[in-house]
């Protein structure tokens, strides 16, 4: 066991090192970041809401407790919220204020919101995306109120790669643009056929050429092929190489997320190498916060994200040993 474990370290420490010679280092915090997060000497971890979906679709949990479940049960300071938990709220401003009162009375951070379901932000229609933009709007003002730094959404879009993009530049640019006045940036995940391919999304971020536009790589969710993107159970059959992915979303980052579907005996995830994954993200010199993104089917949940949070601890203190 000490021979594997001296064996991760050197081969993570390798992998920081290579790294660092040729991915130019920008942080989440750095300069040209409008909004500044936290900086820690360790690692941050924050916790998906996603990570108990089921658990709050089903009412078993409240998710207005969110901040105190993360808090009580787990020892998260800082949370990542989904729209999806809710959609009758979206314009409610007195709601917002409320849920930021209950975070900062347990010293819980909110930074962000995963925004779904509100259309599609690279649509054939112009309508159609300037619709799409119009409904995020809602959630860049209840971020603000929480006092997020950020809404995450989806690059989705029918058509050909390149009318995708060319729709894409048009709405993200303009919800950038809104996210700009308000300060709060509008971050793209890898969520799956044209979004999990990172020199695409990179391609458009460029051309929108506006700081608040950026990223949130997931571990995970590479699939070229299926929509949501995950990698899961081997049943992707096209896929974005995951390192490459993180790789090269780094640079434009405002948070990760760290995905999880299944452990083996050794506490490590079956298809995420989180020593390589991390290493990535300390040779970009990234210090925001890693959120953990429980999905699979082996644990309960509060099982998956306990083993997540140990996991990165355990690849981050190897990190630095």
């Amino acid at each position: 066991m000490s021979n594997r474990r001296k064996f991760l370290k050197n081969s993570a420490l390798s992998s920081a090192a290579l790294l660092s010679s040729s991915i130019t280092f920008l942080s989440s915090c750095s300069n040209d970041t409008p909004k500044k997060l936290i900086k820690m000497k360790d690692l941050n971890i924050s916790l998906a809401q996603w990570s108990l979906n089921e658990a709050f679709f089903a009412g078993d949990l409240d998710p207005n407790n969110f901040a105190a479940i993360a808090k009580k049960d787990y020892g998260i300071n800082a949370i990542e919220y989904v729209n999806q938990f809710y959609k009758e709220k979206g314009n409610d401003e007195k709601f917002w204020n409320g849920l930021r009162a209950k975070a900062d009375q347990v010293g819980v951070q909110s930074l962000l919101i995963m925004v779904d379901d509100e259309g599609d932000l690279g649509d054939a229609s112009e309508e159609k995306i300037q619709q799409s933009v119009e409904n995020h709007y809602k959630w860049v003002n209840a971020a603000k109120i929480l006092g997020c730094h950020s809404i995450r959404v989806n690059a989705f879009g029918e058509g050909s790669k390149e009318e995708v993009g060319k729709a894409l530049v048009q709405g993200l640019g303009k919800l950038a643009e809104y996210g700009a006045k308000e300060k709060i940036n509008i971050l793209i995940e890898n969520h799956g056929l044209y979004s999990s391919d990172a020199n695409f999304i990179v391609d458009i971020i460029k051309q929108v050429d506006n700081p608040y536009l950026g990223t949130l790589p997931d571990f995970g969710n590479w699939c070229l092929n299926a929509k949501w993107g995950s990698i899961s159970d081997n049943k992707c059959t096209e896929s974005f190489d995951i390192y490459s992915g993180v790789s090269n979303f780094l640079p434009y980052a405002k948070g990760v997320s760290a995905k999880a579907y299944q452990f083996d005996e050794r506490g490590n995830e079956t298809s995420i190498d989180y020593i390589k994954m991390l290493a990535i993200v300390k040779a970009n010199g990234f210090d925001g916060f890693v959120g953990i993104e429980y999905e699979g089917k082996d644990m309960t949940p509060p099982e998956g994200i306990k083993a997540t949070k140990t996991l990165l601890e355990k690849s981050w203190k190897l990190l630095h040993e």
